[in-house]
């Protein structure tokens, strides 16, 4: 029986050293803030982990090092997949599934890299499926980069009948969007966990399943407290959402090394470096420093409302 892959869900940094390298040991300081602040589950190697600019070997890396510093404690999903060759693809599939994670995630901008349309998209699908392991968990992310590839309905629909997903990442943006989707997959496997913070509460209400967004890399346990105690405190839930989307409108400053300044700040690792932003984030984004602390207070304001509320 495999353990569900919903919740709320930390699309993980990777820490880096100055000099570029993976700095392990912060990366388990990171997996114990992010079980220690409500993590229902652990998402490494996305696009928050910089994958993109990962080799194939730290992309394993830190797929096994996360595993097995959660340590039976929550699930441990993984993507990395980043070729535009199928084969170089499931070579890539299959190296991250090896190190035993409990599912590895397919992105689906990777299955039609050229753009050709949904024949290739589904031709590609087809051909992964066949030589990935049958009993291997497998979840769907619709990775803004290199482009944003979002599901047909119809390609939704064949995913979560075919039984092999458990969980898709929606970068959909829309709550309607959201609530066709909980509609279409109801009754199989694959659960919608939503990864937009405009709409992180409402999608909630409407059935997605949890929360993947970028500021699970800020304040984790206020996302899921809106999940679970959110309904019965609405107004509460409405104050916090909103709180919770005016943070995120920060991703546009840099990240991921605005959320790696963050967590310096925090103590959980050292270095700030990252391969995607080259930036001094501090420098580049003048008013940064004071928004995160601004940030950081209200996220501390929140934890005080709702232990009060409980």
């Amino acid at each position: 029986m495999h353990q569900p892959i919903d919740g709320i869900i930390p699309v993980m940094l990777t820490p880096l050293t100055e000099q570029g390298a993976l700095d392990l040991e912060g990366l388990d300081r990171l997996v114990d803030w992010y079980l220690d602040h409500g993590a229902d589950a652990l998402f490494a190697v996305c696009q928050s982990s910089e994958m993109q600019l990962l080799s194939l070997d730290e992309r394993v890396t830190l797929a096994r090092r996360t595993l097995a510093r959660a340590a039976g404690r929550v699930p441990v999903i993984a993507s990395g997949h980043v070729s535009d060759d199928r084969q170089a693809q499931l070579d890539e599939l299959l190296a991250v599934a090896e190190t035993g994670v409990d599912g590895v995630v397919l992105v689906t901008n990777r299955l039609d890299p050229q753009r050709l349309g949904a024949a290739t998209w589904r031709d590609n699908l087809d051909w992964l499926l066949e030589r990935l392991p049958a009993e291997l968990p497998l979840g769907l992310y619709e990775c803004p980069a290199p482009y944003r590839r979002l599901l047909s309905d119809e390609e939704l629909s064949y995913c979560a009948q075919s039984g092999r997903f458990v969980v898709l990442k929606d970068v959909s943006c829309d709550l309607a969007t959201v609530q066709r989707r909980v509609e279409l997959v109801r009754g199989t496997p694959l659960a919608i966990v939503n990864a937009n913070a405009a709409i992180a509460h409402e999608a909630m209400l409407a059935g997605a399943r949890g929360f993947s967004g970028v500021f699970t890399n800020f304040h984790p346990d206020l996302y899921k407290w809106l999940l679970v105690q959110g309904p019965d405190h609405p107004e509460l839930a409405r104050e916090l959402a909103n709180f919770l989307s005016l943070s995120a409108v920060t991703e546009t400053l840099g990240y991921p090394k605005n959320a790696k300044v963050h967590q310096q700040r925090l103590g959980t690792f050292e270095s700030t470096f990252s391969r995607v932003v080259r930036d001094d984030v501090l420098e580049k984004f003048w008013a940064l420093g004071v928004i995160l602390d601004q940030i950081r207070d209200g996220a501390e304001h929140y934890r005080r409302k709702i232990g009060d509320a409980r």
